[in-house]
């Protein structure tokens, strides 16, 4: 009777078993979530609020952790972070994505002007903070082409201003541009960035907005054309914003588009970038 062979033969490395699809599919799931969850998150904007510095057609990396982690963090808002932990409070100037009040669902961007505590006021429209008036230094027109992704501003109080004209064969947007600074910050200069003021509007002269503790006021630096703490929940604003819907901080322009591209014209693809704002930090 003969003896049966062994299934492999002496010395022989047993074959790799293929690893499973779904296996590694899950893996890729949870590598991501997590990498967005609590290191970086891209975002898109979808509005002119924040011009000069962001335009409709940005897309953004927000970094996670500089404010710490809440169910905002997560994909979906999933509830697994039951309250806010590891939390930073913003500097002023910071550029922050966060949950819009009241329905805290839809992801907005806006720059902290408020911290707890601070009056904000705007008079005539010059922004004060604690009663004193950030110096607003008038610079060269910001201006940007006309495109798809691009209209130019109409106003909507007082003398009717085009801000639309014809430069070197393309048509563009020119607005009033101003460099604001922000006051000193436990002995460190505070930041300065650019902002619009196209025209006098009834958020130019706003009364005192105290704010309380564990919320943040929050502006667009395109002042006459931005939904923000200026303005109330019931008539379409984010009021004072908790600290909680912080989702992050913006980090870098990874992208832009005008928004000509057509996917069926790959030439399109690169014609519609606008390469000088990729690489822009905050």
């Amino acid at each position: 009777m003969s003896q049966a062979e062994p299934a492999t033969k002496p010395g022989a490395k047993p074959e790799k078993q293929e690893e499973n699809f779904f296996v590694f599919l899950i893996k890729l799931v949870v590598i991501v979530a997590v990498f967005r969850s609590f290191i970086f998150s891209p975002f898109n904007i979808p509005s002119e609020s924040m011009l000069p510095r962001l335009v409709n057609g940005d897309y953004l990396l927000a970094a996670k952790w500089p404010y710490g982690y809440s169910r905002y963090s997560m994909p979906f808002s999933l509830p697994l972070i039951p309250s806010r932990i590891l939390a930073t409070q913003p500097k002023r100037g910071d550029v922050v994505i966060f949950k819009a009040p009241p329905t805290n669902q839809d992801d907005w961007i806006k720059r902290v002007i408020g911290l707890p505590g601070d009056t904000i006021q705007m008079k005539g429209g010059v922004l004060y903070i604690n009663g004193n008036a950030v110096p607003k230094q008038r610079i060269e027109d910001f201006e940007i082409a006309v495109s798809p992704n691009t209209s130019c501003y109409q106003p909507r109080y007082g003398m009717s201003v085009n801000y639309e004209t014809v430069k070197d064969g393309k048509t563009i947007c020119h607005y009033p541009q101003y460099r604001e600074t922000l006051p000193a910050d436990n002995g460190k200069p505070g930041k300065s960035y650019n902002v619009l003021d196209m025209e006098t509007t009834p958020q130019d002269n706003t009364m005192p907005y105290i704010v309380p503790k564990g919320a943040l006021f929050l502006m667009g630096d395109d002042r006459d054309n931005s939904q923000d703490s200026r303005f109330p929940v019931e008539v379409g604003g984010i009021g004072y914003v908790p600290q909680g819907n912080l989702v992050g901080r913006a980090t870098i322009v990874m992208w832009s588009t005008d928004g000509s591209v057509s996917w069926y014209k790959p030439w399109t693809w690169l014609t519609a970038a606008r390469w000088n704002r990729i690489g822009g930090t905050f």
